[in-house]
């Protein structure tokens, strides 16, 4: 009988389907928790609701941020959740612990001005200059995340019709389309791309490093932090504030939240809602425009206005 934490491995991977970026993070927590537990000879099974708020007290004490708080003990009760399918537990330890208030924290947010800025920063004299725009244009331009860009592939390239297929989490695929901007700027890339030495295994990964191999999500947010001081701006920009941009600015243009939902892979319409930022001044300018009572007053202004020229 395989040691519960490596079925708990094998239940993530096979039955949630999720990744290994992901499986690897609920694995790091829960490592610290049976690292605590350990000190106290005290098997994860056996942990009382009492030991397990104790150790969030601990972890709190070391002045770990709310958000990462918060996350580790989504990572213990997902273990717990595991425990109770399994029937190795009947009650959840977890289910009174609450999490650390967080706060909503909204990412930033590019205009298109400084996205135009951070496209004009790239020296196209350059060997990889090519590459990293339309690296830019296919963050910005279709709202992917970094582990589905580095996982693009040539042979899921939908190029007359504008569409490719990406895998998210969970090994989950959906079509996405791309802007006429991405995909010029996609085949001007392959272009240069077929004078690389690729090495074997990389032959139908659409970006590539001078080396012939595949970029990491390092090499990514390397280009975008370089690119984002080249331009002059101040804002923390990771490759995240692309897709966070791409579906901020949909929205303001009238774009359905389903839609979005369905273009940024989430599975939950309240992920997208969280996920999608909107500053106060849309938000008034929305009611000034759409109110039923802000469009009769306008129109009674226009008819004054109309009189007085008369």
């Amino acid at each position: 009988m395989l040691p519960i934490l490596d079925e708990y491995h094998l239940y993530l991977k096979f039955e949630k389907g999720l990744s290994s970026n992901t499986i690897e993070a609920y694995e790091n927590d829960l490592n610290k928790l049976t690292h605590y537990l350990s000190d106290a000879h005290i098997q994860p099974e056996n942990a009382t609701t009492e030991i397990l708020r104790d150790f969030i007290i601990e972890i709190s004490s070391l002045g770990i941020h709310p958000r990462s708080q918060a996350r580790i003990l989504s990572s213990i009760k997902s273990f717990y959740h595991f425990l109770i399918y399994r029937n190795i537990l009947d009650n959840d330890p977890t289910e009174l612990l609450e999490s650390p208030k967080i706060g909503l924290r909204l990412p930033e947010v590019l205009s298109v001005k400084e996205i135009d800025a951070i496209v004009a920063a790239i020296d196209l004299s350059k060997p990889k200059g090519q590459r990293n725009k339309a690296i830019i244009e296919v963050l910005y331009g279709s709202g992917l995340r970094v582990s589905e860009l580095i996982g693009l592939q040539l042979s899921k390239l939908y190029m007359d019709e504008g569409y490719m297929l990406v895998e998210g989490k969970g090994s989950k695929q959906r079509l996405v389309p791309m802007s006429p901007q991405a995909l010029k700027q996609i085949e001007l890339w392959k272009i240069d791309r077929n004078m690389l030495d690729i090495k074997k295994g990389n032959e139908d990964c659409v970006f590539l490093n001078r080396r012939g191999t595949k970029l990491t999500r390092d090499m990514i947010f390397k280009i975008v932090k370089e690119l984002t001081v080249l331009s002059g701006i101040r804002k923390n920009v990771s490759p995240h504030t692309f897709r966070h941009s791409f579906a901020t600015h949909l929205l303001e243009n009238g774009a359905n939240l389903r839609a979005i939902q369905q273009l940024l892979g989430h599975e939950s319409i309240t992920t997208t809602e969280l996920y999608t930022h909107i500053d106060v001044h849309y938000l008034r300018q929305t009611v000034l425009n759409c109110h039923p009572f802000y469009k009769k007053q306008r129109e009674e202004e226009a008819k004054v206005n109309a009189k007085k020229k008369i």
